[in-house]
């Protein structure tokens, strides 16, 4: 009961993310003037409120990427990886389709594509993963740091990515947040970067930030208390 209780806590952070997300680039080309900043915000803003809503419940990882980090580094159940992977995708790809129903073309707008070229863009999605899972390992596994402040600095990571790279690659960071939009839109030319990238990213900031704790203390698990 409580996996089920934690898929369904990743199937909403993970379902949110991408509405609002893709939904405000959508909003975005249908002329509503929020521009780069605004749509930054939103992404920055939902992340912050869906991991404050039910991190308690499930670890808030709402990214394929970051679950993998977290088993791998030895903070999350392996057993639990797959079930985490399918409910961050169904919420996206949920998302996206009633984002499709309500807003049709416009979803274009939530596909991530690689405006600096592909080996650009590759390098650029596993920088941005890199500190997005560097710090989530800070504030998600180490007892000293201060978890109350974890969806800030999360939520502001993404702000702070998308606001400078967003232009470039659309700074997904997410595997599931990319493989929705992509999909409902049947534009797939560049989803392999994001659904490679992001995984290497954030193996090697979980492991960075593992390297650098000088501390002995026993790391918390990031699956949640539910």
């Amino acid at each position: 009961m409580n996996l089920i209780k934690k898929l369904g806590a990743e199937f909403l952070g993970t379902f949110a993310l991408v509405f609002a997300g893709c939904g405000a680039a959508a909003m975005d080309t249908a002329g509503h003037g929020l521009g780069g900043i605004g749509i930054a915000l939103v992404f920055g803003l939902v992340v912050m409120a869906m991991i404050h809503a039910v991190g308690h419940i499930s670890g808030a990882h709402f990214n394929p990427a970051v679950t993998l980090a977290f088993a791998a580094s030895r903070h999350f159940p392996k057993k639990e990886v797959l079930p985490y992977w399918a409910a961050q995708c169904l919420g996206a790809l949920l998302a996206s389709a009633l984002l499709a129903f309500l807003m049709g073309e416009f979803l274009q707008a939530g596909v991530t594509h690689a405006a600096i070229g592909v080996e650009k863009s590759f390098l650029l999605e596993v920088i941005l993963s890199f500190f997005l899972m560097f710090i989530i390992s800070a504030v998600a596994t180490d007892t000293r740091a201060v978890g109350e402040m974890a969806g800030v600095s999360i939520g502001g990571w993404v702000l702070l990515a998308a606001l400078f790279a967003g232009p470039l690659t659309g700074a997904s960071m997410n595997p599931a947040r990319s493989l929705g939009p992509a999909l409902l839109r049947a534009d797939t030319a560049d989803l392999w970067i994001y659904l490679s990238a992001p995984f290497l990213g954030a193996l090697f900031g979980a492991w960075a930030y593992r390297l650098i704790r000088c501390d002995d203390t026993p790391p918390a698990s990031a699956d949640g208390c539910c």
